[in-house]
C-alpha cells in the first residue's frame, strides 16, 4: 500500500543545510498497524507528515497504491489528504464553535457530498466511536476523551484507506487512553490501515510493528502480533 524509497528531506537553516530524513526504506502493508518511534528531534514527525502529505520529500519517492505521490502537484496532494487518508492529531484540531456532528462532516463538505448523506455518514461514524448521545454538543462540552472520538469520527467519514494518528493519546490520561487504542484496535480489526507516531511504549504494544526512526534513519523494525 505504501512503499518509500530512499527519502530524503532537507531544510535551510540561514546558510546551512538540515538533514532531517537521511534515506528513508519503508514499506507497510494494506490492513497494517504500525507505530513509529524515535526521540525528539528523530524525524519521525516529518517521516509522518510526507506520509500524509503534508510535506513533499527533497528527494526519493512516494508510492500510495503504486501511485507515485512525491511527483504530485498540491491540488491533487489535497485531494489525497481529503479521500484517502484519514488524521487524528494530539490536540483533536476540532472546530469550537461546531457540534460534534458537524465537525465530523467537515471532510464530507470538502469531498462535495449532500447533506443529507453528510449528516448520516456523521452520524454513523459517531455511533462507532460510541458518541451517538452527544451529536449536538459542542467541544467545550465534552471530555479530552470524547473529543479524540469525535476527531477519530472525522476521520473515518470518507472512508480512507489509510488513518495517521500523530500522538493520539498525548493529551489523554491512561485509562482514556486505552480506551481510544482499543478502537484504533476494532478499526484495524475491520481492515482499515493504521500508522500512528507515539513515544509511549505502551502505546505502540497495541501495534503489529514497530519502526524505530534515529538521525533521520529507520535503524529498527520489529513484527509481531499486537500485544494488547
Amino acid at each position: 500500500m505504501i512503499r518509500l524509497e530512499q527519502i530524503k528531506k532537507s531544510y535551510m537553516t540561514g546558510s546551512e543545510q538540515l538533514d532531517v530524513l537521511k534515506g528513508i526504506d519503508l514499506t507497510i502493508h494494506k490492513g497494517d498497524f504500525s507505530a513509529i518511534m524515535g526521540p525528539s528531534g528523530s524525524g519521525k514527525s516529518t517521516l509522518m507528515n510526507i506520509i500524509g502529505c503534508l510535506d513533499k520529500p527533497t528527494s526519493g519517492a512516494y508510492y500510495l497504491e503504486n501511485q507515485d505521490i512525491a511527483q504530485y502537484k498540491e491540488m491533487d496532494l489535497a485531494k489525497v489528504r481529503n479521500e484517502s487518508i484519514g488524521f487524528v492529531f494530539q490536540q483533536f484540531q476540532l472546530l469550537p464553535r461546531l457540534t460534534a456532528k458537524k465537525n465530523v462532516e467537515l471532510p464530507m463538505i470538502y469531498a462535495g457530498v449532500k447533506k443529507k448523506e453528510r449528516e448520516e455518514r456523521a452520524f454513523e461514524a459517531l455511533r462507532k466511536v460510541e458518541l451517538e448521545d452527544r451529536v449536538d454538543h459542542l467541544p467545550s462540552e465534552l471530555s479530552g476523551g470524547q473529543k479524540q472520538r469525535v476527531a477519530i469520527a472525522r476521520s473515518l467519514v470518507n472512508q480512507p484507506q489509510l488513518i495517521l494518528a500523530d500522538e493520539p493519546t498525548g493529551a489523554l490520561d491512561t485509562k482514556t487512553s486505552d480506551a481510544i487504542m482499543d478502537i484504533f484496535s476494532m478499526l484495524n480489526q475491520e481492515g482499515t490501515t493504521i500508522i500512528l507516531v507515539t513515544h509511549e511504549p505502551e502505546i505502540a504494544a497495541y501495534a503489529s510493528k514497530t519502526i524505530l526512526v534515529r538521525d533521520g534513519l529507520i535503524v529498527d523494525e520489529e513484527v509481531r502480533g499486537a500485544v494488547r
